[in-house]
């Protein structure tokens, strides 16, 4: 079996914001998705998309609670281009409201960050080289 795309949904507070917060990172929203219930960011194009859906919303697609802000159901890990890459934009999203919540790690073959956007969903960023990998975590 082979996935086309994916579709990651999270609960939000305020559509608004959450664009605002996500374009402020440099992802552009996909606007036939998008409306004052939900806004879709690419994160990839044609493959995958993080659906932020206004928590009223969200609950009408579960008979389960969700997890609030302060707690944690799921770590969303991104990877991106360069070492650099991975700094600009945890910076970036603390500058827009979000939070820091653990400290850069360095692993020499893989470098990771990682921020909690403004709802408090929790967001690694990474760059990793395999061809480094020595088979050390």
């Amino acid at each position: 079996m082979k996935v086309n795309q994916i579709y990651v949904n999270l609960p939000i507070k305020d559509v608004q914001k959450t664009r605002a917060f996500w374009t402020q990172l440099g992802f552009s929203i996909n606007e036939q998705f998008s409306n004052d219930k939900a806004v879709s960011v690419v994160m990839k194009e044609d493959q995958i998309y993080t659906m932020f859906l206004k928590e009223e919303f969200f609950q009408t697609f579960t008979n389960r609670p969700f997890a609030q802000g302060d707690t944690t159901q799921v770590l969303l890990a991104i990877s991106v281009n360069s070492r650099e890459e991975v700094d600009q934009i945890v910076k970036t999203a603390i500058e827009n409201g979000g939070s820091k919540y653990s400290e850069s790690m360095d692993h020499g073959w893989m470098y990771q960050s990682a921020f909690a956007d403004i709802d408090g969903h929790q967001w690694e960023v990474m760059y990793a080289d395999p061809s480094q990998f020595t088979g050390n975590m």
